[in-house]
């Protein structure tokens, strides 16, 4: 489509002023840009569009100044006039839109509700000896969960891949696998004092996403979900003397103090990060 010269060229529809301007008398004529910016020269208002936008023009006709704009610069080149005919089609940079690619960042996949792994650290009596084997495992399994993005829905599978496991006392142990309870101890640790002990597990997830049903892509980046704590208390068997006249409780363990501030476990000083 081409830009008309100032006072030299008419189009169906349109002619030529003497101040050089395009009139559009034709009945909802469209004046087309072709350019960045339009001016309506009889009343000096601009109207910023895009490149190959068009606007309908009133009935009685309107003068269009068609101008480049850049950006950078702000300076303006007067580029001619221009108008559409009645039935002329628009340019294909106006009736043809980019299609828009759609993709899932971390961010988005960290806003989905990713339920947390259940963490157990045994045995299940809630304590445990110094010096034994704490066996750590965590169940849950691969979550698919649906969202939408820009209108379209989207699935997303979040897959554990790695376990940091806290011990409370300073030591750490990450691992790929998630454990089985006892008697497995492919992953487990110890503790060397007694006190009580909040174990901490942190899980990470990796992601992948399908748009509207179509092929699996790769989240780039990974989500961290931490899990509720289990509490665990390590006791030392150490033998004393006790009363003889004082029945022994046969269905619980006496030793087990409540949790307070003086029974609180206490920092390992040589505490370590293990990798399995």
């Amino acid at each position: 489509m081409e830009i008309l010269d100032r006072a030299t060229e008419d189009l169906t529809g349109c002619r030529e002023t003497g101040s050089g301007a395009t009139m559009c008398g034709a009945p909802r004529n469209t004046c087309e840009s072709n350019g960045t910016q339009t001016r309506q020269v009889a009343t000096d208002v601009f109207q910023m569009v895009d490149t190959g936008g068009a606007t309908d023009a009133p009935e009685d006709g309107v003068n269009f100044e068609v101008n480049t704009l850049d950006t950078k610069t702000g300076d303006r080149d007067f580029a001619g006039y221009r108008c559409r005919a009645p039935g002329e089609p628009r340019t294909p940079a106006a009736a043809e839109a980019e299609p828009v690619e759609i993709t899932m960042s971390v961010t988005e996949f960290a806003k989905l509700p990713i339920k947390a792994m259940s963490a157990h650290a045994g045995p299940e009596a809630g304590w445990i000896p110094v010096n034994m084997d704490v066996v750590l495992y965590a169940t849950g399994e691969s979550q698919m969960l649906q969202t939408e993005l820009l209108g379209t829905p989207v699935a997303v599978r979040a897959v554990p891949t790695e376990y940091e496991w806290d011990m409370g006392d300073g030591n750490t142990l990450v691992t790929s696998d998630p454990g089985k309870p006892f008697p497995s101890r492919d992953v487990a640790t110890t503790y060397s004092s007694e006190g009580w002990y909040d174990i901490t597990l942190t899980t990470t997830f990796t992601g992948q996403f399908s748009v509207d049903g179509g092929e699996w892509q790769d989240i780039v980046g990974t989500v961290t979900v931490e899990s509720d704590p289990v509490e665990l208390f390590a006791k030392s068997l150490e033998s004393r003397l006790v009363d003889g006249d004082v029945p022994v409780d046969e269905e619980g363990d006496p030793w087990v103090p409540e949790r307070t501030s003086e029974t609180e476990g206490q920092a390992d000083p040589e505490a370590t990060a293990r990798e399995l």
